[in-house]
This record gives structure tokens, C-alpha cells and sequence, in this order.
């Protein structure tokens, strides 16, 4: 049988490093680990500064599917952006030609985050803006 692949924080993806064991996405890591208080990445995810104050709602299946879903497209484009601080900037503020100029951010603010990824897609097998 062969050797399972190891795991380490270089070639592990970025949302399984902000995951608890439970496999819920630890709003104070994520807020540490881009350098942002809670209202900020509240703010980036398009959630209100209340839900990742209060750890039942931040556990809440919505805000967690936001975040991963956040989380997933900066992960897609750290290698290409040169990190992932690099990445959250890109998402935050580049606006995208084929979505009329509206950032990745604004995109998954209004449940367009698939659309994101498909647009991702594309770019990665040579397509065209």
C-alpha cells in the first residue's frame, strides 16, 4: 500500500488551515491571519459585524458557507497573486472585466461566488477575460 501524502502548512489548502476539527472556520484566525479585526472581515465576507461577534451565529451555516466560500476563491489565486495577502487585495479590489468591473468580493456579497469559480476556471485553462 502506498504512503499517505503528508500534509504541512506549505501544501495544505489555505481554508483547511482556518478550520477547527470540527471542520467549522475559526472567525479569529481568519481575522488574524489577513490582519483584520472581526468588523473588517465581517465587511470582506458580506456578513454583518454582529454575526462573527457572537460565536453561535459565526458557527451559523450561512456565515460559514460565506467564509468558505471567500476563502476557496483566495485560495484559488494565491499562487498567481504571489501569497495570500497578494490574493485578498486581488479579491477585494480587481475589478473583473467579464462581470463589468465588479471585484470577486462583490461578487460573493451577492451569492455569485460558483460564478467566481467558473470564472476562475476559465482563466486557468488559458481563456480569455
Amino acid at each position: 500500500m502506498g504512503q499517505a501524502l503528508k500534509r504541512s502548512p506549505q501544501n495544505e489548502p489555505l481554508i483547511l488551515s482556518y478550520m477547527d476539527r470540527s471542520g467549522k472556520i475559526g472567525i479569529a484566525q481568519v481575522a488574524d491571519g489577513f490582519g483584520m479585526s472581526r468588523g473588517q472581515l465581517a465587511e470582506t465576507a458580506g456578513l454583518s459585524r454582529e454575526t462573527l461577534y457572537r460565536a453561535e451565529r459565526s458557527r451559523a451555516a450561512k456565515a460559514q458557507a460565506r467564509l468558505r466560500e471567500m476563502l476557496e476563491i483566495i485560495s484559488r489565486v494565491s499562487d498567481w497573486a504571489g501569497g495570500k495577502e497578494q490574493a485578498m487585495a486581488w479579491y477585494r479590489a480587481q475589478p473583473l472585466p467579464a462581470f463589468g468591473g465588479r471585484t470577486a468580493e462583490a461578487l460573493v456579497k451577492d451569492g455569485k461566488a460558483g460564478a467566481v469559480r467558473d470564472y476562475l476556471d476559465h482563466m486557468a485553462v488559458g481563456g480569455f477575460a
